[in-house]
């Protein structure tokens, strides 16, 4: 009996100093990164870090932190962050966010997002690197507000970002946001019905992206990594009597340029122009011209009210056929 009672001794005085010097690595780790930040010229500050959760799990809470990078001129403040892992697992990673405020500033504009129960969980490789092989992202109802009104929101986001096993440059990456809606100030300019439904009823994105590397910790210190080739099993976007659906299969150059195909579904087209007219984005003279070629592609889908037909991307340059329509966007993360 005294044998077992020095070993919990020991054991337990073993598992003190190892949760000791983890939770003193974890937070000189963040000192460490915040100091190499601001010595690259960001602001990089945090008014109190406290550790707890002895015995079982590292928790590091940053109170008021301030990154501010100035080459892109993104700034992010929030009254705190929790930083934790499990005490047998440091590569296990949650990042549980204040259910107040979240600050972004752009060189756009000011933005302001509020999330429940917000947590986006990391699962990181050994080593310096600490390379991402899964990233989930949970939160309930959110919203994105700008100074002139609410941008968006929904009852809430359920996001997977997941490393191929054999690839690590490759991740499938899924989101699935319930009750998405639109908040007043892009509702007004769209200049909707008043009889218009205010959630959409379905919000998916199932994909594949393989980057020029993987994500790791200098995503963020250094460069963004870059899509090279992109899977686009389906994006489905449900709103009233609209549906948009798009899938594709591009490889994408180093410019930015993608080259492959891309499969448009559009139910009710004719409402999308009608939105579009009286938002102002489709000029009226325009719009004829426009719905007669639209009128055009439904036929020969078979359905009148919808559109099925197959994009090309090439050389910078969406097709249908051999009719060039326009410029191709640029696929670059900054």
């Amino acid at each position: 009996m005294r044998r077992l009672v020095w070993l919990g001794v020991v054991l337990a005085v073993l598992w003190s100093g190892w949760w000791f010097f983890a939770s003193m690595a974890i937070k000189n780790g963040v000192s460490a990164w915040l100091a190499d930040r601001r010595a690259e010229g960001w602001q990089a500050d945090v008014a109190q870090t406290r550790i707890s959760g002895f015995p079982v799990s590292l928790n590091v809470t940053l109170t008021d932190p301030a990154l501010a990078d100035p080459q892109t001129g993104v700034a992010f403040t929030t009254s705190s962050l929790q930083i934790s892992a499990p005490a047998w697992s440091p590569g296990t990673v949650s990042v549980i966010f204040p259910s107040d405020e979240l600050a972004l500033s752009t060189p756009i504009a000011h933005y302001k997002a509020i999330a429940e129960d917000a947590e986006a969980n990391l699962e990181l490789r050994t080593g310096m690197s600490a390379e991402v092989k899964a990233l989930t992202l949970q939160a309930g109802s959110w919203s994105i507000s700008a100074p002139w009104g609410v941008l968006l929101g929904a009852a809430g986001v359920d996001m997977q970002m997941l490393q191929d096993a054999e690839d690590r440059t490759l991740y499938a990456i899924k989101l699935e946001s319930p009750a998405f809606q639109h908040g007043d100030v892009p509702r007004r300019a769209l200049r909707l019905p008043d009889d218009w439904p205010l959630a959409f009823d379905n919000l998916l994105l199932d994909m594949s992206v393989r980057f020029d590397k993987p994500l790791d910790r200098r995503t963020i210190e250094e460069a963004r990594p870059q899509p090279r080739r992109v899977e686009l099993r389906v994006a489905e976007a449900a709103w009233g009597n609209l549906l948009f659906r798009l899938a594709a299969d591009l490889d994408v150059s180093d410019a930015g340029l993608p080259t492959g195909d891309v499969a448009l579904q559009a139910r009710n087209w004719q409402d999308i122009l009608e939105i579009a007219e009286s938002a102002g984005i489709l000029p009226g003279p325009v719009r004829p011209q426009l719905e007669n070629i639209l009128a055009a592609l439904a036929r020969g889908s078979g359905n009148p009210d919808a559109i099925d037909v197959t994009l090309a991307l090439r050389k910078g340059t969406i097709f249908m056929g051999f009719i060039p329509l326009g410029p191709a966007p640029r696929l670059v993360i900054r």
